[in-house]
């Protein structure tokens, strides 16, 4: 039963991933306990290329907060140190090199992160829609962290238009939100509620929907129902999938 099929009560999500090949929903980590290898495969480094790596670093993430083992792999020929130093500024984990590995150690499972009609070797295949990029300057211009919400605000199966709007949008975003969680963490602690935290897991567990996760985000804060300690939480776990540094500003002024 898919993800998004799921009554809210079931016990225990298990992150489901579209395999292109198929069209079909998959568990992303393996039934039994094993490695599971996630290859990004990016040909050059251009903003399609980065999206590749941000989802496939989004798809680490996610496994690892549901327990699962990650072997994190990046192949590509041309201007992989290129790729490589954009992703790091983006907050891409580190990615060892993918060119001629074989099967890991206890390999259980294998997820290929691939452009829109790219193509990588058995295993499960993520594909990533194009990045049209039309804002002025080059990318690496930009604010990391404004660029990687912008990447994350839409699914990665739809085709992305960045423009100087979208760059100010999430320039916004990003600010107001930094500036909120260091004025809630000076509130008391409070747990993240049941449902909240069942939100989010259901969003980012349904095919890796990001943006989801960003709306669950954005309700968290409208919630007049939730103490600002509850918030700080949510906000501070959520990054741990996000990589925004949301609590980049604590200790700031309230």
């Amino acid at each position: 039963m898919p993800a998004r099929d799921r009554p809210r009560a079931y016990a225990r999500l298990v992150l489901r991933i579209t395999d292109a090949r198929t069209g079909e929903l998959v568990d992303a980590a393996p039934a039994r306990r094993g490695l599971t290898r996630v290859q990004a495969h990016p040909r050059g480094s251009d903003p399609t290329d980065l999206r590749v790596l941000l989802v496939a670093d989004l798809l680490v993430r996610a496994l690892e907060l549901g327990g699962t083992p990650v072997w994190a792999l990046l192949t590509g020929e041309r201007r992989q140190a290129e790729l490589r130093a954009a992703g790091a500024a983006l907050g891409v984990r580190p990615f060892e090199d993918g060119r001629d590995t074989g099967s890991g150690l206890g390999e259980a499972q294998v997820l290929h992160v691939v452009g829109e009609g790219g193509a990588a070797p058995d295993g499960v295949h993520v594909a990533v829609a194009p990045v049209h990029w039309e804002a002025p300057g080059p990318p690496g211009d930009t604010d990391p962290a404004v660029l990687r919400l912008v990447l994350l605000a839409q699914p990665r199966s739809t085709p992305l238009r960045v423009d100087r709007a979208a760059l100010d949008d999430a320039g916004d975003t990003l600010a107001h939100w930094r500036r909120a969680v260091a004025a809630w963490a000076h509130r008391p602690s409070r747990p993240i509620p049941d449902r909240v935290r069942a939100d989010l897991r259901a969003a980012w567990e349904d095919d890796l929907e990001a943006a989801g996760v960003l709306r669950v985000l954005h309700a968290v804060e409208g919630d007049a129902d939730l103490a600002d300690g509850a918030r700080f939480e949510t906000y501070a776990y959520a990054d741990r999938l996000l990589g925004l540094d949301l609590t980049r500003d604590l200790g700031a002024p309230a």
